[in-house]
């Protein structure tokens, strides 16, 4: 986790997260909060291509600050927040 560089995408990308109804419009299929936001909401919000979304989405999940769910074709993205707590300790603590 301390590789990856830090990125404002990234952080921006969590802190909108955080309250998603209030940082994306609401989707055709699954709720903001329960269920998450897909690669295509974030897209849109950053004005980038969706691959590019991905990107950036996969490498927080795969930091575990992300958690994903499949449903049909789409991925839901939205944060981890007891590993996100857990990331903020440490630092806390001066690891």
């Amino acid at each position: 986790m301390l590789r990856t560089p830090v990125s404002q995408t990234r952080l921006a990308i969590l802190e909108w997260l955080k309250d998603p109804a209030a940082h994306f419009p609401p989707q055709r299929h699954g709720d903001l909060v329960e269920d998450g936001v897909t690669a295509r909401a974030v897209a849109a919000r950053l004005g980038v291509p969706s691959r590019v979304a991905r990107t950036h989405l996969g490498l927080l999940a795969d930091l575990g600050l992300l958690r994903t769910r499949r449903v049909r074709r789409r991925t839901y993205y939205r944060r981890d927040e007891m590993r996100i707590a857990e990331v903020a300790r440490m630092f806390e603590k001066g690891w």
